[in-house]
C-alpha cells in the first residue's frame, strides 16, 4: 500500500502507482510529494548536494516482513518542469519518477549496476502500458 503525504496544493491520485508498487513488492511505501525547496533541503542534508532534485529514496533495510520498503520523495515542481520540457503529461512523469524511486528502495542502483535498473524501468514502462516516450526520458536521466 502507498501511504501518501502530499505537502503541495496539487490534487494527485496514486491509484496507478499502487498497481506498480504491488507488482514489485508486498511492502508498504511512503510517498511524499513536495516542492523544490523541501526536496532541496533533504538533498542537502542527506546527500550534501544543495540543489533541488526530482526524486529521493530512503530505503529501510530491515528484515521484518511488516516493515515498509521505505520512503520516496518527489518534487512536483520538477514533475511539472520535466513534463513540459519533454512533452508528456505530469502523471506520466510522476509515474516514471515513482518507478525510479521504488527500484532504488528495492536495491537497484543505476550508478553501480550494468544497466539492470534501466532495463527494469523499461520493462515496467512496457508492462504498465506507459507512453514509450518515457524510455527516452529514462535514457536521458
Amino acid at each position: 500500500m502507498i501511504v501518501l503525504e502530499n505537502i503541495t496544493d496539487l490534487i494527485v491520485s496514486v491509484d496507478h502507482l499502487e498497481k506498480i508498487a504491488r507488482y514489485l513488492t508486498d511492502k508498504d511505501v511512503e510517498l511524499i510529494l513536495c516542492n523544490d525547496d523541501f526536496i532541496q533541503l533533504l538533498n542537502h542534508v542527506h546527500r550534501r548536494k544543495n540543489d533541488p532534485t526530482d526524486v529521493l529514496s530512503f530505503p529501510l533495510r530491515g528484515n521484518r516482513a511488516h516493515e515498509p520498503a521505505g520512503s520516496i520523495v518527489i518534487s512536483m515542481d520538477k514533475v511539472k518542469e520535466k513534463a513540459i520540457e519533454l512533452g508528456h503529461i505530469e502523471k506520466d512523469e510522476l509515474t516514471l519518477l515513482f518507478i525510479h524511486g521504488l527500484l532504488h528502495l528495492l536495491g537497484y542502483d543505476h550508478e553501480k549496476d550494468n544497466g539492470e535498473m534501466r532495463e527494469m524501468e523499461e520493462k515496467l514502462i512496457w508492462r504498465f502500458d506507459l507512453p514509450k516516450s518515457l524510455i527516452v526520458r529514462n535514457e536521458g536521466s
